[in-house]
């Protein structure tokens, strides 16, 4: 990396621990919650400022509304078995507007999802028939 950028990146560290304790309350302002992993990232601040500070932009892009977000955040959950995360997501879905059917939807749709995912894989090994 450029000695420029190597500075430019060390002077932006220096303000880890405001910048950590910001994006804190800024999360719990978002999901009405403080992430576990936040809490124990937040240990190693300039880690945590440069991780959770993409984890932000990319859970509120510009062209998804918080509501679709945090729809597209369920399925994401539910996909991967992340049962807090998908607690937190679906609290945060109703906070910003998503009704129990358009979040039962966005489950089943993951759950569609992860079937086919399943026989797709299983199918294609199923021996031709006897």
């Amino acid at each position: 990396m450029q000695e420029q950028n190597q500075q430019i990146i060390s002077d932006f560290l220096e303000h880890s621990e405001e910048l950590s304790d910001d994006i804190m309350l800024e999360v719990e302002k978002m999901l009405g919650v403080t992430p576990f992993i936040f809490s124990v990232m937040q240990e190693r601040t300039d880690t945590f400022v440069l991780s959770t500070l993409a984890d932000c932009k990319t859970g509120r892009p510009n062209h998804l509304s918080p509501k679709i977000a945090e729809l597209v955040a369920i399925a994401a959950a539910a996909g991967a078995g992340a049962e807090n995360c998908l607690k937190v997501h679906i609290n945060t879905a109703q906070k910003e507007g998503a009704t129990r059917d358009e979040i039962f939807d966005t489950i089943m749709i993951a759950a569609l999802i992860g079937k086919t995912k399943i026989l797709a894989s299983a199918l294609r090994l199923l021996p031709e028939k006897e």
